[in-house]
């Protein structure tokens, strides 16, 4: 056999293994981060359970100040739809579902093309110390959860697989944009 026609195989033999490897990675995806805010929950919740509140500190909507957006409704129930030709905000809906006064807001988020998620904020009262100076303030818990492979055809679910690897590090850098933007704002 000649040198070009094993290297073939083995490459073959690679790619059937990283295949077959993929159906074995979680389905599933988490990203989540935190942040101490030296404001009362209260004005945090004020911030992030109105969509009318999120262009102030979304980190996708600094990406694109032309982005298309359509807000309706209010509270449980509101929704927001977005498009742009920027693929790192891209096109979309998100409805927000449950709503906790304070404490809580869960939204449903559908991507053009690019799945579903549901994103939570969980917000606790907490004590911060800075300089030896202890204050209340609020914990915010910012969390994306997402099935990756939720309408994938048989051969790319292992692919989708891997790509929900790789979800905390395309999201987690925005989410800790956005609470620190949350940050800036509730603390001014």
């Amino acid at each position: 056999m000649k040198s070009w026609q094993r290297n073939l195989i083995r490459l073959v033999s690679l790619l059937i293994v990283f295949w077959s490897v993929g159906f074995a990675l979680p389905s599933t995806a988490h990203v989540e981060r935190d942040i101490i805010i030296n404001a009362p929950p209260a004005e945090v919740y004020e911030l992030i359970s109105d969509f009318k509140q999120w262009g102030q500190w979304s980190p996708w909507a600094r990406l694109d100040p032309e982005v298309e957006l359509a807000i309706s409704g209010s509270g449980l129930g509101q929704t927001m739809m977005w498009a742009s030709d920027n693929p790192q905000v891209g096109s979309g809906q998100q409805e927000i579902i449950e709503l906790e006064r304070d404490r809580q807001l869960k939204t449903h988020i559908e991507f053009d093309g690019q799945g579903v998620a549901n994103a939570t904020f969980e917000l606790t009262a907490a004590l911060n110390e800075t300089d030896g100076v202890v204050t209340k303030g609020t914990k915010v818990v910012w969390s994306l959860d997402s099935t990756v492979n939720d309408k994938a055809p048989f051969f790319f679910k292992p692919i989708n697989n891997y790509f929900g690897l790789l979800l905390d590090s395309l999201v987690g850098k925005d989410y800790e944009t956005g609470l620190a933007n949350i940050k800036q704002i509730a603390e001014n």
